[in-house]
């Protein structure tokens, strides 16, 4: 079997794997990527300070829970009372215990006991012009 010189010439001309036998395409682009310098000087560890620095601040300067500053009162403002959600949780607890009742009235209704005949065709057996006026 011979080969046509084209053919030929892109068997043997083909570069190959020595250990696969294949040919294998290498990219050149990942050698020459540049990476960041991988430090602590980068953006998000300074944002992480200042965030950190600025929680601390924070905590350390914020009000006492007793203290009667503007933000409690303004927020007491807005708060609805404490005897209105007393008020509408009992109202729901009625409301809940009216619906109880109900579900426990049709989980235990039981269905109307009735005949069942073993075979139903029996009825049908009979001549209907023996039946009385009305039936």
């Amino acid at each position: 079997m011979s080969l046509s010189p084209a053919r030929a010439f892109l068997v043997f001309a083909r570069p190959k794997n020595v250990l696969s036998g294949s040919r294998r395409m290498l990219t050149t682009t990942a050698a020459h990527e540049e990476y960041p310098k991988e430090d602590y000087s980068s953006r998000i560890w300074r944002n992480a300070l200042i965030a950190s620095m600025l929680t601390v601040l924070a905590y350390k300067y914020a009000p006492e829970p007793g203290e009667n500053t503007y933000l409690t009162r303004w927020i007491a403002l807005y708060k609805t009372p404490r005897e209105t959600w007393l008020d509408i949780n009992a109202r729901h607890t009625a409301q809940q215990q009216e619906a109880s009742t109900h579900t426990i009235l049709l989980s235990d209704a039981k269905k109307e006991v009735g005949h069942r005949y073993r075979y139903p065709q029996i009825v049908n057996q009979s001549s209907p012009f023996l039946n009385g006026v009305g039936m």
